[in-house]
């Protein structure tokens, strides 16, 4: 079977994830940002420490949810956490707002569609309780993770904020898309501006 043709099955992640949804996490961050931020603050990342982040994470009730995409062996292969708008600039007026916290893939199923397969699942579960808008902060100069955001719909919405990550000064761009297209087939449609 080659890497393309894994069938992956997504299921809510439980605290029995917390270790993978770490290594992911160090994983993906060392492919994606390699350049963006520093060497030594990624080399530094540690799974061991990251774990107990994750595991008061999963206890979160909900509507905050983490998904996990799960191969036919049951190696996690990509995960995505959602909740509520977490800061009040960030909601859409006059719309119930969430905010994807954090979607990666292990850099090893990268191209499978195992972030395909969280991410669908994330958005459907936010538009099943009622949510209407999405945001996500993609750091600037991350050009995969732009481009699937667009992929998916995803589109800037004109708000940046200015972080320090690893002691280096980054720029984060806001995107934001509605929980359910009304368009399909047409990934360039423009999605209204955020008001």
């Amino acid at each position: 079977m080659t890497e393309r043709a894994v069938r992956w099955t997504v299921r809510r992640a439980t605290p029995d994830d917390a270790s993978d949804l770490a290594r992911i996490n160090v994983s993906a961050w060392r492919r994606s940002y390699r350049g963006l931020l520093p060497d030594d603050f990624l080399d530094a990342m540690s799974q061991d420490t990251r774990v107990p982040g994750w595991e008061r994470w999963l206890a979160v009730p909900e509507p905050g949810r983490v998904f996990v995409a799960v191969d036919r062996q049951g190696r996690v292969g990509a995960y995505c956490g959602v909740a509520p708008v977490r800061c009040e600039r960030d909601a859409r007026p006059g719309l119930l707002t969430a905010e994807l916290v954090a979607m990666y893939a292990d850099p090893e199923v990268a191209g499978t569609g195992a972030g395909h397969a969280v991410h669908e699942a994330a958005v459907n579960y936010l538009h099943a309780r009622g949510f209407e808008h999405v945001v996500s902060w993609v750091l600037a100069g991350n050009e995969e993770g732009a481009r699937f955001s667009e992929r998916h719909g995803w589109r800037p919405e004109g708000a940046e904020i200015e972080a320090a990550i690893g002691g280096r000064p980054v720029t984060e761009i806001r995107y934001g898309r509605a929980t359910r297209l009304t368009w399909l087939g047409d990934r360039h449609h423009p999605l209204p501006a955020a008001g």
